[in-house]
C-alpha cells in the first residue's frame, strides 16, 4: 500500500504534505481477537486489571475522570 500524502495548509499558513488514510478498504475477513494478541498470562491479566479500574475505579485520570459519578 502506497502512502498517500496530502497537501495541507498547517497554522501559519504554509503549505505542508502529510500523510493521508492509510488503512486497508472494506471488511474484515475474521472477528479480531484481543486474547491471541496476548501470549502471556500477565499480560492478559494486566489488559483485564486496566478495564477493570475503567470502568470501576473511582480514581480515574485525565481524560477518564467524570465531574459527577455515574
Amino acid at each position: 500500500m502506497k502512502d498517500q500524502l496530502i497537501e495541507k495548509e498547517n497554522w501559519q499558513g504554509k503549505k505542508e504534505k502529510i500523510l493521508g488514510e492509510t488503512y486497508e478498504p472494506g471488511m474484515p475477513s475474521a472477528p479480531d481477537r484481543w486474547q491471541d494478541k496476548l501470549r502471556t498470562r500477565e499480560e492478559m491479566l494486566k489488559y483485564l486489571k486496566q478495564g477493570e479500574r475503567y470502568f470501576y475505579s473511582k480514581e480515574w485520570f485525565g481524560s477518564e475522570k467524570r465531574k459527577n459519578p455515574a
